[in-house]
């Protein structure tokens, strides 16, 4: 049950660089059969995706990653359940923000901890939605205190800027890892935070390697798509596109990476993510998926090698980039932009 090049987060903490992100199990994303999803979620682990993404606003997700573990113990002994990682999130819901309490953050600890069917959870990723509302370094250290108490292993936070998680750093929260949105496309990242994580030892884990699907040969050659869209994901990503430089630039970047699959024997999605997980701090590329069609693909993501020449030509093209501007998450929190318009703030009961 291995993987190339495991990552070490923390001494006796390591994750797969391709971490088997779950938000598609979630029941906005069409019917999932649990057994079959068990299944899957068995398959990657096998395969050596041993790292799980998941959020405790991911309807129905942390209970389906539970009886996973739950099966996973039965079949092969709870001892092969140290290699396995999963991560969760704290979100607490924009409407609840300004009156969260200490109770409140315990409560969706302890809520993790029973979907999950677990003592401690693995790492916990904290997300706040509005900077204007105060509070979220109260949260985080309320966080600390259920670390320090033995319920949760790391901390790490979910979609924070490079002055707020500064702010972070400078109240003493743990802070292992960051998760954000980073792709060839958007390189928010690179305008402040991975030099705040250079200098403080964060981990990056990334979401939207591959763009929601827009960085694959499905879209290579393909007419420029108009709304409304099948799904959010679309929508989204064609906002990145957009912030880019448009569809014909993205068709320049694919045909570029069509040439490099081709020498490599891969897929342009591939390589998408593997151009990520080379980017200084980043430490695992999440990659999303339903079932286990993609999981070779995925697992081979790890040993791909991009020479400094690809990294070179690529680089060529994204210097006429023209965006997206500003630092990570920063135009998603406009809630009247076209980026904020389309978010969903408020997935989460929080419990009393």
């Amino acid at each position: 049950m291995t993987v190339p090049g495991r990552v070490v987060l923390r001494p006796g903490y390591e994750i797969s660089p391709i971490i088997r992100g779950c938000w598609q199990l979630a029941g906005g994303h069409g019917s999932v059969e649990t057994a079959a999803a068990v299944g899957d979620l068995a398959a990657a682990c096998q395969a050596g995706l041993t790292t799980f993404d998941c959020a405790d606003i991911y309807t129905g997700v942390e209970e389906l990653i539970g009886a996973f573990r739950a099966e996973y113990a039965r079949r092969h002994g709870v001892s092969a359940l140290a290699d396995i990682k999963v991560h969760t999130k704290c979100v607490p819901d924009l409407d609840k923000l300004a009156t969260l309490s200490r109770a409140d953050v315990r409560g969706i600890i302890e809520r993790s901890l029973m979907r999950l069917r677990c003592d401690r959870l693995d790492l916990v990723q904290f997300h706040w939605w509005d900077y204007a509302v105060p509070g979220y370094l109260d949260a985080a250290g309320w966080l600390d205190e259920l670390r320090r108490e033995g319920k949760i292993e790391l901390l790490g936070g979910t979609n924070f800027d490079a002055p707020h998680t500064a702010e972070l750093v400078a109240a003493g929260f743990p802070l292992v890892s960051m998760q954000v949105q980073y792709s060839l496309l958007d390189d928010r990242p690179e305008h402040g935070l991975i030099d705040l994580c250079r200098r403080h030892g964060i981990h990056l884990l990334c979401y939207g390697s591959v763009a929601g699907g827009f960085l694959s040969d499905a879209w290579l050659g393909k007419t420029e798509p108009k709304p409304p869209f099948t799904n959010r994901s679309l929508t989204k990503y064609k906002l990145i596109v957009d912030d880019f430089g448009g569809w014909q630039m993205l068709q320049e970047l694919l045909r570029l990476l069509r040439r490099i699959a081709d020498r490599l024997n891969t897929d342009i999605a591939s390589v998408a993510s593997r151009y990520v997980l080379d980017r200084p701090m980043v430490a695992g590329v999440i990659v999303g998926g339903r079932d286990r069609a993609h999981l070779s693909a995925n697992r081979a993501i790890a040993s791909l090698g991009l020479s400094p020449q690809d990294h070179a030509n690529i680089a060529g093209l994204l210097s006429h980039r023209r965006g997206p501007a500003g630092d990570t998450f920063g135009l998603e929190r406009d809630r009247r932009g076209a980026h904020g318009s389309i978010m969903k703030y408020n997935l989460n009961k929080v419990p009393s």
